[in-house]
């Protein structure tokens, strides 16, 4: 069985960096990984951030674009709930007629951002759909097939490209497993928001076992994780430990996770709601290229998995680019 390696950049800004130096990190990185062969490149999306600098994807992935010429690119992912599933459709159908066939739509659970940012994002928005309301009709209007009682029956996206971007919806529980399988769309479980082994093999079940293949798709189901492969085993032990992974517990039950105890507190100078802070070590898969192969290919076997989106946040940038050529090499002959 062969096996797809992918990217996920967050184009963070680390201590003594700025904006500018983490989106031309960005820059090198996706130029670096379709060198590489790597299958796919994605950016995310987050809000009012002095650590991430790529809070608008669709104008950074039209960079990368103009940037590369054969790597897939796209958001990991778009957050869906601040936005017109129309406006959404009619940016991914431009970038999908800039570079056909490469456009990938990622779409996300989470806010990106805390309570402010939110607040903004939606000013003005008094009934806010469901995101499965939202998602069914982003997949309508990206392939310019609206339900014919849909209200809006008749309006095309325009452009009208010949490849539509392919859709793909990521979180982390099994609940956003279920959406995906019932719509008929490729699902990415982020292990490095939940790292609870039980929660992925939950989800990923679901995903299978539920996937509707009515809606003319065949299942795809892909691990998004973090991931530092180093040169020796204490290395990349090193490289791992100074990261920590804070969630926020809702008294509501929701769990939100953040990229410090500083977001945290911030979170609550935002909100009224109850909640109680965790932190503890990051879920970090980590070793060298042999060691890091064969747990990737045990997790394969696992979760029925077929393709592996790398998130490898080291602030020492040319580790960070060590890192991605040494896993590179670790899958060489197994690429597909």
């Amino acid at each position: 069985m062969g096996i797809k390696l992918s990217i996920l950049d967050q184009s963070v800004i680390f201590p003594g960096e700025n904006a500018e130096a983490a989106l031309q990190h960005t820059i090198e990185l996706v130029q670096l990984a379709e060198k590489l062969d790597y299958h796919r490149f994605w950016v995310s999306e987050h809000h009012d951030s002095d650590q991430l600098a790529g809070s608008s994807p669709e104008v950074l992935i039209s960079h990368l674009l103009a940037k590369t010429e054969r790597i897939r690119i796209g958001s990991g992912g778009i957050m869906l709930q601040h936005y017109s599933p129309y406006k959404v459709a009619e940016n991914f159908n431009v970038l999908a007629s800039l570079a056909p066939g490469r456009v990938d739509l990622g779409i996300g659970r989470a806010p990106g951002g805390l309570p402010r940012s939110t607040k903004a994002l939606q000013q003005g928005i008094t009934e806010p759909a469901t995101l499965s309301e939202k998602l069914k009709e982003l997949k309508q209007f990206v392939h310019n097939r609206l339900d014919a009682d849909h209200p809006l029956t008749g309006l095309r996206v325009s452009p009208i490209p010949t490849q539509s971007a392919d859709i793909y919806l990521l979180g982390a529980t099994a609940a956003s497993a279920e959406l995906a399988a019932e719509l008929g769309l490729p699902y990415v479980f982020a292990q490095f928001i939940n790292g609870d082994p039980a929660v992925a093999a939950a989800a990923f079940e679901a995903y299978h076992t539920g996937f509707n293949r009515e809606q003319g798709g065949q299942p795809k189901a892909i691990l998004a994780l973090s991931l530092i492969v180093a040169d020796t085993e204490e290395e990349a032990k090193v490289m791992a430990g100074e990261y920590k992974n804070v969630k926020i517990h809702l008294e509501n039950g929701k769990t939100l996770t953040v990229g410090t105890l500083e977001q945290a507190e911030e979170y609550g100078r935002q909100t009224q709601a109850k909640f109680t802070v965790e932190e503890k070590e990051a879920e970090i898969t980590k070793g060298t290229k042999e060691s890091v192969r064969q747990k990737l290919l045990d997790i394969q076997q696992t979760y029925r998995v077929d393709e592996f989106i790398v998130t490898t946040s080291v602030k020492d940038f040319a580790k960070r680019l060590r890192s991605f050529e040494l896993l590179s090499e670790a899958f060489s002959e197994l690429l597909v």
